[in-house]
């Protein structure tokens, strides 16, 4: 474990934009999950953890956040393609399913059409979110807040709300339960119980459920976040019916700023907001919430699929669109 730990951080160095969904902890996760996960440095010039997901509808190759390689390289951009279908086709994929770290401009959708990738109908990871740099001081990350959700976190604490964290079995059973009729009321699709067991066994103390609560100990929000890399990551969340007049959502964030900030992780990327003009997009109700913590908006480049199999690939656009108009994905 120790020299796979040693390579990420090698990894890391070379390409700080990298997140945990690219990280061995993740692969781990997968692997619990009975996943084949696949990791190739080609030839230490570059970095992917891929995984081969067997969907009814067709067997097809992930790469979430990834690759991380040099993209202004072309000749290596072209060798990492490569070597990426070669490997597609030899795990008899369906097609290859990427979402890069690259910011969404003009220059990089030409970048990835020109490889021969065509724009996914589904997304992989938040494609549209808010990053805070956690290098400013807690009064700079105050002021950078918008007015109200300043407000709201000062009113937190008047209140005495408390949060607490831990990464016990018994509180990520906890969470799933809640998040259940969170997603029950919201209209979302929850992970499942498993998935997160293997989250909070894979990634151990990166991994923890945040809860905030009233002195009384009723719970108001619960956050699952996972760090890893520079960055820690709001990935899931979940909360009660108190949410709805206590600010216990804000007075968590703020302490897994604080948290974060103090462990030395350089951002904390929000996890996923509504895009422009799209009031029925599954982020919607939680935008303006997020982006109140002031950082940057960031739009990354869609997922795309890298084709193997026509046939195969037709077959699971017609499943895949269906399921994105009925989850207003």
């Amino acid at each position: 474990m120790g020299g796979k730990d040693n390579d990420w951080k090698k990894v890391v160095q070379n390409h700080p934009e990298a997140n945990f969904l690219q990280s061995p902890a993740y692969g781990k996760m997968n692997e619990i999950l009975g996943s084949r996960v696949i990791c190739d440095s080609f030839g230490g010039k570059g970095y992917a953890l891929m995984v081969v997901r067997d969907a009814k509808r067709g067997r097809y190759l992930e790469i979430p956040c990834g690759p991380l390689i040099d993209w202004n390289d072309k000749k290596l951009v072209k060798i990492v393609f490569d070597k990426i279908r070669e490997i597609a086709k030899a795990e008899k994929c369906v097609f290859v399913r990427i979402r890069p770290q690259l910011k969404c401009t003009p220059e990089n959708l030409k970048l990835l059409a020109g490889l021969g990738l065509t724009k996914s109908p589904m997304h992989l990871a938040a494609e549209h979110t808010v990053m805070i740099d956690l290098n400013a001081d807690e009064e700079q990350l105050l002021a950078n807040m918008r007015r109200q959700t300043r407000y709201e976190v000062r009113r937190a604490d008047k209140l005495g709300v408390r949060v607490i964290c831990d990464n016990s079995r018994e509180l990520f059973k906890e969470f799933h339960k809640v998040q259940a009729a969170t997603a029950k009321r919201q209209g979302f699709v929850p992970p499942n119980l498993d998935t997160l067991m293997a989250e909070m066994e894979a990634f151990g103390n990166n991994a923890k459920i945040y809860v905030a609560e009233t002195t009384e100990g009723e719970k108001i929000a619960y956050g699952l976040i996972i760090a890893d890399g520079l960055e820690g990551d709001y990935y899931e969340a979940a909360s009660t019916e108190l949410n709805r007049k206590l600010p216990g959502a804000y007075a968590l964030l703020w302490r897994v700023m604080r948290d974060l900030k103090e462990s030395g992780y350089e951002r904390f990327n929000l996890w996923g907001i509504a895009p422009p003009n799209q009031p029925q997009h599954r982020y919607a109700k939680v935008t303006t919430f997020k982006t109140g913590f002031g950082g940057e908006v960031v739009e990354y480049v869609p997922a795309h699929d890298l084709v193997i199999s026509r046939v195969g690939y037709l077959k699971d656009l017609v499943v895949e669109k269906a399921r994105k108009k009925r989850r207003h994905l």
